[in-house]
């Protein structure tokens, strides 16, 4: 181990994070009385260029009337290649009160864009006396983004969460794809006359993991476009959570169960992870460093495994 220590990121279940424009007023109170964990209210791809004042205007007065109860209460901004973005920030942060959580930056290439928005916010939030100040997560949308991971995650303090934006990264990639996430027919390997399908984001999204786990940020997986297709998005969410994901994005209500299905640690989970941390107390009490549980070796580093399980069961149950 690094004497570096590895940051704990923010402790805020993180599961399901749902989608809605901010051009249709009509979905917000809906998104407050959903399972969601997190609320994106999208002034960004979802909202056309005519309606972004109006859009904006809406945000702001739903940060400030709606009851989001607990839920962390995010707003993605324009991109920083728009006029539209500078003004998403400053009436956000002077017009929308302290119950705003969260501001979400798109298409970040580098460590630089970051610095922007954070300067402007900074500022703001100095002039207004704000109390408690915003936290950001990115999108990794781009081959710049992934080519500047590690330095993205680390570039503000304000640096909450990190997520990967299939569909504009694989059009930066050059990837003969239209789909968002999931598996593509044309990313296959034969053995005999047997397909065998990978996984085309897997690299990214491992990626993502380690720049986030280094830094203290919690990992989230993108859109899954196909919200016809529950089993797809099943697929993607437990090979995300496998990876060390937190939670993944919703575009659409019926995929909040199906995320908070996945990225809630089951019943059987917490409890072997439960019996594995009993199992090494008692190898310890005798003076061991491992022991043996259900026929498979465990250890110290089994010990870090299940205590992963059994905190984000506590942080999500509330307990």
């Amino acid at each position: 181990m690094s004497f570096r220590l590895q940051p704990a990121p923010p402790a805020r279940p993180n599961r399901c994070q749902l989608f809605g424009p901010g051009s249709n007023t009509k979905l917000f109170a809906k998104m407050a009385a959903s399972a969601a964990d997190v609320i994106n209210l999208d002034l960004e791809d979802s909202v056309a260029p005519s309606d972004k004042d109006s859009a904006r205007a809406n945000v702001i007065e739903a940060i400030n009337t709606v009851d989001w109860g607990n839920k962390t209460l995010s707003v993605r901004i324009n991109g920083l290649d728009t006029p539209y973005w500078y003004r998403d920030v400053v009436d956000l942060l002077e017009q929308a009160g302290d119950r705003l959580d969260q501001i979400m930056i798109p298409k970040v290439g580098c460590a630089a864009d970051v610095y922007a928005v954070d300067a402007l916010v900074t500022a703001i939030e100095r002039a207004k006396g704000r109390a408690r100040p915003i936290s950001f997560e990115v999108i990794i949308e781009s081959a710049a983004g992934i080519a500047h991971v590690a330095e993205i995650a680390a570039s503000s303090p304000r640096m909450a969460a990190m997520s990967l934006g299939a569909a504009d990264f694989a059009a930066s990639m050059g990837m003969q794809t239209t789909g968002i996430g999931g598996t593509q027919d044309n990313y296959y390997m034969l053995h005999g006359d047997t397909r065998h399908y990978a996984d085309p984001w897997h690299w990214a999204q491992t990626a993502i993991v380690a720049a986030c786990r280094t830094h203290g940020v919690l990992p989230v997986d993108g859109p899954f476009g196909d919200f016809s297709d529950d089993e797809g998005y099943r697929a993607q969410a437990r090979r995300s959570a496998t990876l060390g994901m937190v939670g993944k994005w919703a575009i659409h209500p019926k995929q909040i169960a199906l995320a908070n299905e996945v990225f809630t640690p089951s019943d059987a989970a917490v409890a072997e992870a439960r019996e594995i941390l009993a199992a090494m107390e008692q190898a310890k009490a005798r003076g061991e460093g491992a022991t043996v549980y259900k026929g498979r070796l465990v250890d110290i580093a089994s010990i870090k495994q299940a205590e992963v399980i059994v905190r984000q069961s506590q942080m999500i149950s509330g307990a």
